[in-house]
């Protein structure tokens, strides 16, 4: 099982949203997917994400595909990681 799937918490490496968590909602092709952070918790809007500026954690939510910031948002809170993604990494 490939660690690059729908509900992966990742962490930016690259770009304004470095050092921020996200989450992966579609997985596109095998160097871009579809990211978002939701931007009500850690302001990373919606958008196509190159693999090389991620950084995958164990953290895993259960969404389906193409799911909902709202959605996304309530599997984050399921999860008990809302604080963590607020947070980002202390560089």
């Amino acid at each position: 099982m490939s660690a690059i799937t729908a509900g992966r918490i990742c962490v930016k490496t690259a770009g304004k949203d470095a050092a921020k968590y996200c989450v992966i909602t579609e997985v596109i092709d095998d160097a871009f997917v579809e990211i978002t952070g939701p931007k009500a918790l850690t302001s990373i809007k919606r958008k196509r994400c190159n693999l090389v500026h991620l950084e995958p954690t164990a953290d895993l939510v259960k969404i389906k595909a193409k799911a909902t910031d709202d959605e996304i948002i309530k599997a984050i809170d399921a999860a008990k990681l809302t604080d963590k993604m607020k947070a980002g990494l202390k560089l």
